[in-house]
């Protein structure tokens, strides 16, 4: 079965958002070492559960048992999600790398 337009998007989305998850990583383990405050272990695990999640969708994007692959509205709304999603990681990244 071929992925549908919207679902292609979604899984480079989920692509893009790991990137920016790894890099939020990298930026927040330095920080941690160096502070070892709650705040930055809550950003280091917020960033690992997203990131588990986004590998997750990946891998069920490409799946063929994917529950939503038949209706295109829901494929529409995941794309959405997703690139929400890749637009607040974006404005986290930004503001944490300044």
């Amino acid at each position: 079965m071929a992925m549908s337009t919207e679902i292609t998007a979604a899984a480079v989305l989920s692509g893009g958002n790991l990137l920016l998850l790894a890099a939020l990583t990298y930026v927040w383990v330095q920080n941690y070492r160096r502070f070892k405050t709650p705040l930055v272990a809550g950003l280091l695990a917020f960033s690992v559960v997203l990131a588990l999640e986004n590998a997750v969708a990946i891998y069920f994007f490409f799946s063929s048992g994917m529950f939503y692959a038949s209706d295109p509205m829901v494929q529409q709304v995941v794309a959405l999600l997703r690139g929400l999603q890749f637009v607040a990681l974006t404005f986290l990244a930004y503001v944490t790398l300044r």
